[in-house]
């Protein structure tokens, strides 16, 4: 069945809705009806990806060793997502950092219905077994008011600013003596609270539109993602990662904005960043590309969102292996992160963060029936887990020699900034 989409905004809106119905539920969006998004989108083979399915009727991968079944011989449809601690599979190392979300590791299912949409040209599929097919016109519908709600956001640090200063310090001490050039250190803000994820998702994205917008329920587990970072994807036998490394607040009018962006684009700190995050990227794909294949089609381009402007390159390569879990386990975590060298930060990431990661710097996405996949990284997220009613938010940023620790705060609290604001009266019952 094909329908065609006049609104698209009723139509996130609807499907976000539908998602309550489902025990997994994965909405991907490229939200390539905004302007500002038409460079980042330009890889993007669907604007929206929706998926929804039951225990029992679909299956579910859930272990490290079945990512195996996931390559371009499997003919059918995956979504699902990897969380940061994916990377103990594939490297020796351990988390030993308190869990409050308690993800499962990973968790990929065939969806019982799926929509894909396309210019405004919107795809259904269904399993055999479905039982609505022919009242789909119907079923999207809105079927709840989705009303606005008077409490804000409260999200508190999980350690207070001294402390943050204090790690920050601590990691620049091993960068000077060599051990590591850059770590992706990050902080968490959180709060104990009754949520409305679905609400809270369509505000989300309607106030902080991202190209790799995502929407995750399993069982009662939510990640609501605003992501302006795509971590990976495969096109017949190109591979494409888009790492982001640079970042500077919006400004209040043309003006400003051109200020900054060019204060961006002269950083020394910035730009260094970016270029050793390129260098550990290209090196991940030279495990599974042709000889001579590996490439930066783009070096610091500059990219503006909602709130910042941002630093992105564009590496690419043709593989080797159509294997999805070759490539994964070849290039996962992503080096923007994570820091450089790679295993060394994420031992450095153990021992000064607090808490365990959980889907942030993780990824979501899909697999399709051709073998070719697009994931994100998810970074300006919510995760909430819904049984013990808790509310995360992680915020970091890449520290170097150049860092200035005052700076580095301010930019996570500019990052919380734009989730406290896009939340405020928003998903809170």
């Amino acid at each position: 069945m094909v329908l065609h989409i006049d609104n698209l905004n009723d139509l996130r809106e609807n499907l976000t809705d539908l998602a309550r119905d489902y025990e997994y539920a994965c909405i991907l969006d490229s939200n390539r009806d905004c302007p500002l998004f038409a460079g980042n989108t330009k890889y993007s083979k669907y604007d929206l990806i929706a998926g929804f399915s039951r225990t029992g009727y679909t299956k579910i991968i859930t272990t490290p060793e079945e990512l195996v079944t996931l390559s371009a011989e499997q003919k059918e449809w995956y979504l699902g997502f990897l969380t940061y601690d994916f990377k103990n599979k594939i490297e020796k190392l351990h988390s030993e950092n308190e869990d409050y979300l308690k993800w499962p590791t990973l968790l990929f299912f065939q969806p019982e219905i799926l929509f894909v949409l396309k210019n405004r040209n919107l795809e259904i599929s269904v399993a055999p077994h479905f039982e609505w097919y022919g009242n789909i016109p119907e079923k999207l519908k809105t079927r709840h008011i989705l009303q606005e709600n008077s409490l804000p956001a409260n999200l508190l640090p999980r350690f207070g600013k001294g402390e943050y200063l204090s790690r920050v310090k601590h990691i620049q001490e091993l960068i000077h003596k060599g051990d590591i050039y850059e770590v992706n250190f990050c902080q968490e803000f959180y709060d104990h609270i009754h949520f409305d994820s679905y609400r809270g998702y369509i505000d989300l994205n309607r106030k902080l539109p991202s190209p790799f917008s995502a929407f995750l329920r399993t069982a009662d587990k939510y990640l609501l993602c605003a992501s302006p970072e795509r971590f990976l994807c495969k096109r017949n036998d190109l591979l494409i990662s888009q790492p982001i490394k640079g970042t500077i607040q919006r400004g209040s009018n043309y003006e400003e904005d051109e200020i900054l962006i060019n204060k961006l684009r002269n950083s020394r700190k910035e730009r260094s960043e970016n270029v050793m995050i390129v260098d550990l990227v290209r090196n991940d794909l030279s495990r599974v590309a042709k000889q001579g294949t590996v490439k930066v089609s783009e070096l610091c381009g500059i990219y503006t969102f909602p709130l910042v402007h941002q630093l992105i390159s564009t590496v690419e390569a043709r593989t080797k292996t159509h294997s999805f879990d070759e490539i994964i386990r070849a290039t996962f975590p992503m080096g923007s992160m994570t820091g450089a060298p790679k295993i060394e930060a994420m031992c450095v990431i153990e021992h000064f963060e607090v808490v365990k990661r959980g889907l942030y710097s993780g990824s979501v996405g899909y697999i399709d029936p051709d073998g070719n996949f697009d994931f994100n990284v998810v970074i300006r997220s919510l995760q909430y887990n819904a049984r013990d009613q808790y509310l995360s938010y992680m915020a970091g940023s890449a520290i170097t020699a150049l860092s200035n620790p005052e700076k580095e705060y301010e930019e996570c609290l500019l990052k919380v900034y734009g989730m406290n604001a896009s939340l405020h009266n928003v998903g809170y019952a």
